[in-house]
Order: structure tokens, then C-alpha cells, then sequence
């Protein structure tokens, strides 16, 4: 086992997305995963019920202890519900996981719509967690939010991709799942220059927790010493086969094969 990771994120009570997916994710792939709890949902693969906040010093006390006592390699963040909860998770993480790198998961909207993050925290998230991430991991409607350009196609995301590494961001990795084609296109972007990577898409409902899935597969491989590029690959890699072996649980956007695994420390 290799890489702390140190996951700050809601629950999925369903167990597909969130913490739970989390866990799972860096489970598989050979690191040892941490979690402060921002939230707990009441959810399934229909959708979500009913949010119950953390107490924001909550949220901070959770990673302290956890930080001075275990240690942390990568911290990656999902859904953080309200402003004051952002402002906790950011403040704490700098303090005791200020030197090693962030992966954030601008969590913003739900698999089935819902909206998970209200008001002026979208700003805090912003400017608290994506301007200080080692990579950020958003889809498409999650950058339209965060830059204000609209995403129709390969141009867009390169000029909001641009937009958020400018916010100070080392990498953004924007994610073209909810674009149209028959292929699914995801840019990196680094001061170093920009990468596409593709994979056929894969027609199925089964893609609950994808993001969060993928965000803690790259929190994962920077937790056990590879590159962006190269834990973005193995990442990528992992959740096409997860999606491809889903165990076709419940009536809506089902869990993936969190159990898939690929190579450990390498691509």
C-alpha cells in the first residue's frame, strides 16, 4: 500500500459517487484513503433526497487529526456544500496539507440535476480550492460555471481551460463527457503545453460517480510519486473499465466496478 490520500467530500448513502466511491477508488489502486466528511446525502441511483451539512469546524477538525496523525501525500476535494464548509476545508487543508498537491473536483451539480453547491460558494470554490489545486477536474457544465464561457466544442474548452489555469491552477484536466460524439475527448492543461486524450464512448447509465471516481484515481497516482500526465492516463484507464464492467445496480445512473483495478504504480 502506497500513497495517503486525504479525501475532503459528502457521502453517498447509495454508495456509487462520493466518499464512498472515494475510498473504493484509491483502494483499488494501491493507496490508502482518509476522509473528513463535508456532508451526508440521502441518495440513491434515482437521485438525491436530502443534503445534511458538516458543521464547518467539523470539516476542519476532521482533517487536522487526521493530517498531524496519519500524514497525507495528495488531498483530493468533492462536493463542499456551502461557503462556510469551503472556507473551513481550504483553511485547514493549508495549514496541515499545505505541501502536497490538491486535486479538486469542482463538485457543483448531481448525476440527476440536483445542485449541490449554492449562491456565492461557487466563487469561494474558486478562489479557495481551483486557484490553489495541482490539477482540477471539471466537466464541462462544471467550467461553463466556474469561467462563463460557454462549451460547444474543442475550441471552447481550450479558451476555458485557459481561464481556469490563469485563476492558478497548475493543471486543469476539463472533462468532454456531456458533449455530443461518439467519442469522448478530455483536455489537460499545464503551462507545459496541452494533451487530448480519447476513448470511444461507452453507451450505458451506469456512470454514477464518474467524477469523483476519477479526481481520487489522480489524487491516487500523484499520492505514489507519478506525474500528471501519468496518473491522469492511469486514472482515465481505470474508470473506462469500470464504466465497461459496471454491476448494472438500480433504476437509474448505476455505480461503477469500483473493484476493476489496473496497474498500481504505473500506467
Amino acid at each position: 500500500m502506497k500513497g495517503r490520500v486525504l479525501i475532503v467530500a459528502g457521502s453517498d448513502s447509495g454508495g456509487g459517487a462520493g466518499i464512498q466511491a472515494d475510498i473504493k477508488t484509491v483502494t483499488a489502486l494501491g493507496g490508502y484513503a482518509m476522509t473528513a466528511v463535508t456532508a451526508l446525502t440521502a441518495q440513491n441511483t434515482t437521485g438525491v433526497s436530502a443534503i445534511f451539512e458538516s458543521p464547518p469546524d467539523f470539516v476542519a477538525e476532521q482533517i487536522k487529526v487526521v493530517a498531524e496523525d496519519i500524514g497525507a501525500d495528495a488531498v483530493k476535494t468533492g462536493m463542499m456544500a456551502g461557503r462556510a464548509i469551503i472556507e473551513a476545508a481550504a483553511n485547514a487543508l493549508e495549514a496541515h496539507a499545505g505541501d502536497v498537491p490538491w486535486v479538486v473536483d469542482p463538485v457543483m451539480v448531481a448525476k440527476g440535476g440536483q445542485r449541490l453547491l449554492e449562491g456565492d460558494a461557487a466563487e469561494a470554490l474558486k478562489s479557495l480550492l481551483v486557484a490553489r489545486a495541482a490539477v482540477v477536474t471539471p466537466n464541462v457544465d462544471e467550467a461553463e460555471a466556474l469561467t462563463g464561457i460557454r462549451i460547444a466544442g474543442p475550441e471552447d474548452m481550450e479558451a476555458a481551460a485557459a481561464a481556469l489555469l490563469e485563476t492558478g491552477a497548475r493543471a486543469v484536466l476539463l472533462k468532454g463527457g456531456h458533449l455530443e460524439g461518439e467519442t469522448v475527448t478530455d483536455l489537460l492543461l499545464t503551462d507545459k503545453g496541452m494533451e487530448r486524450f480519447h476513448s470511444p464512448r461507452i453507451d450505458t447509465p451506469h456512470t454514477h460517480g464518474t467524477g469523483c471516481t476519477l479526481s481520487s484515481a489522480i489524487a491516487a497516482g500523484l499520492a505514489q510519486g507519478m506525474s500528471v500526465r501519468d496518473a491522469v492516463a492511469r486514472a482515465r484507464a481505470y474508470v473506462h473499465e469500470a464504466i465497461l464492467t459496471a454491476p448494472g445496480y438500480g433504476r437509474g445512473h448505476g455505480p461503477l466496478n469500483h473493484a476493476h483495478t489496473v496497474k498500481p504504480f504505473g500506467v
